[in-house]
């Protein structure tokens, strides 16, 4: 798969410039949303290939590219998601390229360089990991549940954040903040946790690790029974779907009584 490949070069590229070095790096919308020179190589590699394998395809990049299209195929590509991660040589950060159609997402890829792991699904094919099936949890019970998520950029925004989740933390097992929503949403297509929210998200953050985790058998949506959007991120196994989802919202009403 195109995706595959794609992503596994982009993340050795990565994965090797990184041991000299971040090299140049900016801000974007605030002082933590980073980008370094190897966002912008990696884009330029995945971007430069899709030119030259589908040339008709539109391709949307985190870093700026915007090609049009008229096949009707569209490119989502996340050239280092988690770039805080990588800033810091933590291990979790991944390349994400998903492609899609009208329908949806087609197929999309996660790699992680750090852990040489490679996610990939198809739609309607099923998920994988290093080309071994996987699937995601079974917990039933939302005492029992590792929940993932993720933060904003955004000061403010984080500090509500953090409200919400002093409602939450006391009703499940532990929450996980790994720093990369392409990684948390694979990381619950393989068990390792059993449900991921997260909000304020870009498309191409989203589209190839919720692909993933639905062909590995996850539910997912926005928090108010809406279908899944970069905005608003819920993804479960079937069981905690629905009682995670009242949970947010119950933590989200105490949270307004208070203010």
């Amino acid at each position: 798969m195109l995706a595959c490949d794609l992503a596994v070069q982009a993340g050795e590229l990565i994965r090797v410039g990184r041991r000299s070095g971040v090299g140049n790096v900016d801000t974007k919308s605030s002082t933590t949303d980073m980008v370094t020179a190897f966002d912008r190589a990696s884009e330029a590699l995945i971007v430069n290939a899709l030119r030259l394998h589908r040339p008709d395809d539109a391709i949307i990049g985190e870093e700026g590219t915007a090609d049009s299209g008229t096949s009707g195929v569209r490119w989502l590509i996340d050239p280092i998601d988690g770039t805080t991660n990588f800033f810091y040589n933590l291990p979790g950060y991944a390349v994400s390229i998903a492609a899609a159609d009208d329908q949806g997402t087609l197929a999309g890829a996660v790699y992680v360089p750090a852990t040489n792991e490679l996610f990939s699904a198809a739609r309607g094919e099923g998920a994988s990991l290093n080309d071994a099936p996987i699937r995601c949890s079974t917990t039933t019970a939302l005492s029992n549940a590792l929940l993932a998520t993720g933060f904003s950029y955004s000061p403010d925004v984080r500090r509500q954040q953090m409200r919400r989740l002093q409602h939450i933390i006391g009703e499940v097992r532990d929450i996980r903040r790994c720093g990369a929503a392409a990684v948390d949403l694979c990381n619950a297509a393989a068990g390792r946790v059993d449900a991921y929210f997260e909000e304020h998200l870009g498309a191409w953050d989203l589209a190839a690790g919720e692909l993933i985790a639905r062909e590995a058998g996850c539910v997912s949506g926005d928090l108010h029974g809406a279908p899944v959007r970069p905005g608003q991120v819920l993804v479960t196994n079937a069981s905690l779907f629905e009682p995670m989802r009242a949970l947010i919202n119950r933590a989200d009403a105490l949270c307004a009584q208070a203010t």
